[in-house]
């Protein structure tokens, strides 16, 4: 703390930080914190009761956020045939097959998703060094190899955001942006809410979400008592 600034310092003296808020006033919290003069992202911190080792219980999904990030993706498609117009009338910002392999392995990337048909992963694995380390890696789970590159497409630029637990059981995911104002963020929150517990591992043992935070980029951050992730959803 003594090496933060006086800002962040003022920011963190409004927030309580020996209680855990419940979710409207976490958020009505977390936007009076912010100070930043810039539209800062909201972001939503989840430690769950699993263990990232064992693979049955590696969280790992999506959700199409109503309101979306605030932020615009940029799309590439790797794909070839009558799904290259598909892909393009979609609204993919790239689309490509082997060319776009090569480009990537020269150093372009300047897209946030790729998606790729089933018949394309032997030549992505090509650069899976490069994508994978990024997130950016195509994979079942997240819906972003298939052969419905429409879909795919649609739902990244509305608003879809992989998320998958890290070594410690946190699961990050950005709810907004500050400018979006408390009832759009809830509603961000119920829908990563749902999914999560929709997908709760079977093997998972005692609480499966044991703390939440919310915080802006800059800002401190608040916690949110985890009975509210169940409660956004009933």
């Amino acid at each position: 703390m003594a090496n933060r600034g006086k800002k962040y310092r003022d920011a963190r003296a409004k927030v309580d930080t020996n209680i855990r808020y419940g979710l409207d006033e976490a958020i009505d919290a977390v936007l009076n914190a912010h100070y930043a003069k810039f539209d800062e992202t909201i972001d939503l911190a989840i430690v769950l009761g699993v263990d990232p080792r064992k693979a049955d219980q590696n969280v790992r999904s999506f959700v199409v956020l109503p309101h979306g990030t605030g932020r615009t993706q940029r799309v590439l498609v790797i794909t070839k045939g009558e799904k290259v117009k598909e892909a393009e009338e979609a609204g993919a910002d790239y689309v490509g097959a082997e060319d776009a392999i090569e480009k990537i392995k020269g150093g372009w990337l300047d897209f946030d998703k790729v998606v790729a048909t089933p018949d394309m992963m032997s030549i992505v694995g090509r650069i899976g060094k490069i994508l994978g380390p990024r997130g950016m890696m195509p994979n079942a789970k997240t819906g972003t190899v298939t052969f419905d590159v429409a879909k795919a497409v649609n739902e990244i630029k509305a608003g879809k955001v992989d998320f998958r637990v890290d070594k410690g059981g946190v699961v990050h995911v950005p709810l907004g942006k500050v400018s979006f104002g408390s009832n759009k963020i809830r509603d961000n929150f119920s829908a990563l809410a749902e999914t999560l517990l929709r997908i709760k591992p079977s093997t998972s043992k005692g609480a499966y979400v044991r703390s939440v935070a919310l915080s802006t980029t800059m800002g401190p951050g608040v916690k949110v008592d985890p009975a509210e992730v169940k409660a956004a959803v009933s």
